[in-house]
């Protein structure tokens, strides 16, 4: 027999042989997941969690759907593994698809990657072949991967660690955020001619003619969900247009209906010439990430050589878990869902945020919202430092939320809420209540 129970043994084992990312491993106490259903997860001791992050902003369809869960049996019983070089049905079925539901009238071809970090590094490398240029701008408060060069591209802290050998000849500039605003204003008209400004003259001190690309997330991720004010996205493709640099599109977290459509560049009407995704393709069931490329560059390389390539790309279960996953947001009218959601997220977290004196803002599109948490909210100081070096209270809040059986994350001043899309008013209902009593509970002194 075990020395301890069952439960307790799994929790000591992961904090001996597992290291857990961004986290220091010392003390670090989490539930230890084994299974879960719809909109919940179970741990080893059977307690419930409600999953108000969608995973990490991926498990869209929720967990266990059916569909998803026989189309990946019924592949690896079939055909587990075929090198990338060779054509394959399912590859070819979903590349199909997602040429049919992407924002290109004229199509466009997929590259497979195994993650959301190998997708912008590829999409980073076809910019420069097709542009024959180098350099790279992105935002600074961006987050789109952690590897080296995705690493790079990532404006906030978490590039720090990849320096001072991180991938060259990427420039960051600031990007609007309406209630933080960089630019000095709270007028969000404002607020965008001043950061395309900014954008413009960036170029102009970089040379847009060495410019390959600029990355953005249509919506920022993990650093705030800050939907942009309007006409900046479209501003940023004239710029683009005007001097022949590829916008790409991070929509990781923002694809395959978060945002009320199959992707965030249809809910602006802002086209990109490359859009990066991964996490909902599969609903995160089978990792699963890529590029897709308008036609219009696309074709650059049926006449040069695409330098790129892994060894799972288009993996056979990943992408029988893709076709399974995409057909069950058409089947389920889940691709739109979003937009209802949206509703019930505004009303509850916008009662929030005038009933508590800690929530600052409460924002978003679609299913992805966010609440910003401040000391005060007339002068609208931090809870803690962006980016600064401690983010203690937060994690009370969201080791509050697990205690109460609520599973969401958060960083520095911002809590996510991010529901699966297949989440009812009173499954969300149940979540914001305790987020209330959680904020309450561990910041009211």
């Amino acid at each position: 027999m075990l020395p301890v129970g069952r439960a307790e043994y799994m929790r000591m084992s992961h904090a001996t042989y597992v290291l857990s990312p961004w986290s220091a491993q010392s003390g670090l106490s989490m539930p230890s997941i084994e299974r879960a259903s719809g909109v919940y997860l179970y741990d080893t001791d059977g307690k419930r969690y409600l999953d108000l992050a969608s995973g990490l902003v991926a498990v869209n369809l929720g967990h266990g759907h059916p569909a998803v869960v026989a189309a990946i049996a019924e592949q690896a019983g079939r055909l587990c593994y075929a090198s990338p070089a060779l054509f394959n049905p399912g590859r070819a079925q979903l590349a199909e698809t997602l040429s049919a539901i992407s924002p290109w009238h004229e199509g466009c071809r997929t590259f497979f990657t195994t993650n959301g970090a190998q997708a912008n590094e590829d999409a980073l490398k076809m910019a420069r072949l097709i542009t024959g240029r180098h350099k790279v701008l992105a935002a600074y408060r961006s987050f789109h991967g952690s590897t080296p060069g995705s690493g790079a591209l990532s404006g906030e802290n978490r590039r720090w660690p990849n320096e001072p050998s991180a991938m060259p000849n990427v420039v960051h500039f600031f990007a609007p955020n309406p209630y933080r605003s960089p630019f000095n204003t709270t007028d969000a008209a404002t607020e965008t001619t001043r950061a395309l400004e900014h954008l413009q003259l960036v170029l102009e001190y970089e040379n847009p003619e060495s410019v390959a690309a600029i990355f953005i997330e249509p919506v920022v991720g993990s650093n705030g969900v800050i939907v942009y004010p309007q006409g900046y996205l479209a501003g940023m493709r004239a710029l683009c247009d005007r001097y022949g640099i590829l916008l790409v599109f991070d929509e990781v977290m923002t694809g395959f209906g978060r945002t009320g459509e199959t992707f965030a560049s249809i809910t602006f009407g802002v086209n990109p010439d490359l859009i990066t995704f991964a996490k909902g393709i599969t609903s995160a069931y089978v990792p699963l990430g890529g590029v897709m490329v308008r036609e219009s560059h696309a074709k650059y390389f049926d006449d040069h050589v695409l330098g790129a390539g892994h060894t799972y790309s288009g993996h056979p279960l990943a992408v029988a878990a893709g076709n399974a996953a995409i057909a069950a947001y058409r089947n389920d009218n889940l691709f739109t869902r979003a937009r209802e959601i949206e509703s019930w997220l505004r009303e509850g977290l916008g009662a929030l945020r005038d009933r508590l004196p800690m929530v600052g803002d409460a924002r978003g599109i679609g299913a992805f919202f966010a609440i910003e948490l401040v000391r005060d909210k007339a002068t609208r100081e931090p809870l803690v430092p962006w980016q600064g070096k401690s983010s203690a209270p937060l994690l009370a809040v969201l080791r509050r939320l697990r205690e109460l059986g609520i599973y969401t994350y958060g960083r520095y001043n911002c809590v996510m809420v991010t529901p699966p899309l297949i989440i009812t008013k009173a499954e969300l209902d149940e979540g914001l209540e305790a987020l209330g009593t959680a904020l309450e509970e561990s910041l009211v002194h």
